[in-house]
């Protein structure tokens, strides 16, 4: 009979085997319960560890994760990686599409404002005259709208139209007992340049719309821009390496029952660095076009103030018609001398035309309260003022979001509890170096591996269209307008000789106020002298409403 064991021996061993058994069964009953929670099968989870050699990407110990369970976590780590990126660039994009809707009012309803208050200034003040005259003002209007809503309109050609088609109604005016042809009254539009019958407003119209409507319409464009950039990177496809080190990080020590352990600080860091390396090429492109929205800003504040330009248009376009009535005498002459002299109507339509140019209404003096001060509820320097707040702390957006997502308590332990974090394998302290921004130092990353000479088609595709909107923010800046950089002032210019159908044109047609029609025949010298006595008499009423308007406000 073999000698038996001591009963302290075999107490031991059972000891021993019962705690073993208890080590490969420990229990799962968190996991189980963290896992049905996200809406999962219950089935799929294991109540106790099991072995996990079906594992490809946790370890493969004992384990509470089944493979259904590592492939769900798979599924779940991704959709959390862009649930982060989601909420932190949402703001910002909701930032930019608040402040684009509120420019974009704004602009739209100063502009409606604006033709408001000159039509309903023009008919109390000139009636019939100016009702009979209209389309001219509202095509200016509709001009202006639609390079503000589709840019394509050259500022420069369209106003100096306008100029050129008040002139010519202007010219019938003073001149109502000669008949114009449309071959003369072209030849009188094209020298409305060397004429200056206008003075120096539209020069100076000329360069401030110009300035302002290019700043204005580029600034909301980069406000577009910036919404929509933020829309399209912002949607984020982790690459399957990707997937897999945000699983390691989020869900891999949940398979080992460490439900309550975050992922360490700088272990985040670099898995989101390498998850996010597209987005961080974005950061040098991003920054240089927040500032140059930031430059384009300070001149919609100044010089470039589209609500300081439309807000007096149209007194500005009143003392523009009253240094035509100023100088209507010598501008008739040298056109009579360049054009030719036009026909005289016979003396009943004469008389008709003159008496069909005066009218009788009461002026009343224009009160500057009636003019609304704001359009949309506010005005041009909040907004912008609010905006440049906005994007000075947009800037570093792409390089800072890894960073801001590990800042959230859910994604990581915090740089506090370095030992008592998630490190990959175990809840220890991580050890390797944090990776830097860009696509290019991925290849250093620990956690991600990263195809460096492979860069995202699209990221790339949004780099360009920052560029662009860059490039078109400093031509703004500059006063330009990208899509007329080639025009310059010269280039509506015409020859001295273009345009005079009716008679040779002077060699030398610039007006000097100090100069008087030289004609060798006194009679015709006479009968001209007579006749634009008439035409001026015949408009002298008018003339001095616009007279009167222009000085009773002044330029603003």
């Amino acid at each position: 009979m073999p000698p038996r064991a001591p009963p302290a021996l075999l107490q031991l061993l059972l000891l021993l085997v019962l705690a073993a058994a208890e080590t490969r069964t420990r229990s799962c009953s968190e996991v189980k319960r963290l896992y049905v929670a996200k809406g999962f099968s219950q089935t799929e989870a294991p109540s106790h560890e099991i072995n996990g050699d079906h594992l490809k990407v946790c370890s493969q110990g004992y384990t509470c994760c089944s493979q259904e369970m590592e492939e769900k976590y798979s599924q779940e780590s991704k959709h959390d990686f862009r649930n982060a990126v989601v909420e932190l660039s949402s703001n910002l994009q909701a930032t930019f599409s608040s402040r684009y809707k509120k420019f974009d009012e704004f602009f739209r309803e100063l502009l409606e404002n604006a033709e408001k208050s000159l039509n309903d200034m023009f008919v109390r003040t000139y009636g019939l005259l100016y009702m009979q005259n209209s389309e001219m003002f509202k095509d200016l209007f509709v001009e202006l709208k639609r390079y503000y809503t589709d840019g394509n309109v050259n500022l420069e050609e369209m106003l100096n139209d306008f100029w050129a088609r008040l002139l010519e109604r202007m010219f019938r005016l003073v001149n109502p007992q000669y008949h114009f042809s449309d071959e003369y009254l072209e030849c009188v539009s094209k020298y409305t340049e060397q004429l200056k019958p206008f003075g120096d407003v539209p020069r100076k119209l000329k360069l401030q719309v110009t300035r302002a409507f290019v700043a204005a319409r580029t600034f909301a464009q980069g406000l577009a821009a910036a919404r929509d950039v933020i829309a399209r990177v912002s949607a984020v496809n982790p690459t399957p390496q990707g997937v897999q080190a945000l699983l390691k990080m989020m869900y891999c020590p949940y398979c080992r029952g460490l439900v309550a352990i975050k992922p360490c600080y700088n272990y985040c860091f670099n898995v989101m660095r390498g998850c996010l390396a597209n987005q961080g090429e974005l950061d040098t492109e991003w920054n240089n076009f927040i500032d140059s929205m930031l430059m384009v800003a300070e001149r919609l504040e100044g010089p470039f103030n589209i609500e300081s330009v439309m807000d007096p248009i149209d007194v500005k376009i009143s003392d523009a018609i009253m240094n035509m009535q100023e100088n209507s005498m010598q501008v008739s002459q040298k056109v009579f001398q360049g054009c030719g002299q036009p026909k005289m109507l016979v003396q009943s339509r004469a008389s008709r035309s003159i008496s069909e140019s005066s009218f009788s209404a009461r002026f009343r003096p224009y009160n500057p309260e009636e003019r609304p001060t704001t359009a949309a509820g506010t005005s041009l320097d909040r907004l912008v003022t609010d905006v440049k707040e906005k994007l000075k702390q947009a800037k570093k957006f792409w390089s800072s979001l890894p960073g801001n997502i590990c800042n959230d308590e859910k994604m990581a332990a915090g740089n506090v509890n370095e030992e008592e974090c998630w490190n990959g394998s175990n809840k220890s302290r991580y050890i390797f170096a944090v990776t830097a921004n860009g696509l290019a130092n991925q290849a250093n990353n620990p956690e991600v591996e990263v195809d460096t000479l492979k860069p995202d088609a699209m990221i790339r595709q949004q780099i360009v269209n920052l560029r662009i909107m860059t490039s078109k923010m400093k031509n703004a800046y500059n006063g330009n307008d990208v899509d007329f950089i080639d025009i310059s002032d010269d280039a509506s210019g015409e020859g001295s000789g273009s345009g005079c159908e009716l008679q040779q044109c002077s060699q030398e047609f610039v007006f000097n106020a100090t100069e008087v029609t030289q004609d060798t025949k006194k009679s015709d010298k006479e009968l001209d002298a007579s006749a634009t006595s008439m035409g001026l008499s015949g408009a002298a009423l008018l003339l001095s409403i616009f007279s009167f308007l222009a000085l009773q406000r002044q330029w603003r």
